[in-house]
């Protein structure tokens, strides 16, 4: 957290990024063309163990960012568990609701991240980055929910 270094994301956090995406890129097509309960389920599993990991970044933040008050640093460690129990409360839902509420967490959790960069001076990356990662999930997530309503 040095601040805003480069617009440019480092490779590895390029690649670890995107390489995220693969699970729910792959996931979408398999919905499309197989369009089965297992398909389904195992995107909305996915999505919940991502929403966990993003909401955990703000774990982290609460411990290393130097800038932050105790109350602020307060209140990111109880916003990092927040996507994680969205998250669990979604694998509990039927598969429609659930994919429905994945977007909402991401998107939320996104609203949430809006913030950051101007309070924790996070390098310029790291937001676009963020935007982009969050996206293509909803979409993937989106296109699945589509799915399931045609079965």
């Amino acid at each position: 957290m040095t601040g805003r270094i480069s617009d440019r994301s480092p490779a590895i956090v390029a690649c670890l990024g995107y390489g995220g995406l693969v699970p729910f890129l792959g996931l979408a097509v398999a919905g499309g063309v197989l369009r089965t309960d297992a398909v389904t389920q195992a995107m909305i599993a996915y999505g919940a163990v991502i929403l966990s990991f993003v909401g955990a970044l703000h774990w982290g933040f609460a411990m290393t960012v130097p800038v932050f008050e105790d109350s602020g640093r307060r209140y990111l460690f109880i916003w990092s568990v927040v996507p994680a129990l969205l998250a669990w409360v979604c694998l509990l839902l039927p598969p429609r609701p659930a994919c429905l509420c994945l977007i909402a967490g991401f998107l939320l959790h996104y609203g949430w991240d809006r913030r950051l960069p101007f309070l924790a001076r996070l390098p310029a990356w790291y937001l676009p980055l963020r935007l982009r990662l969050t996206a293509i999930a909803c979409l993937c997530l989106l296109s699945n929910e589509i799915w399931i309503g045609r079965t």
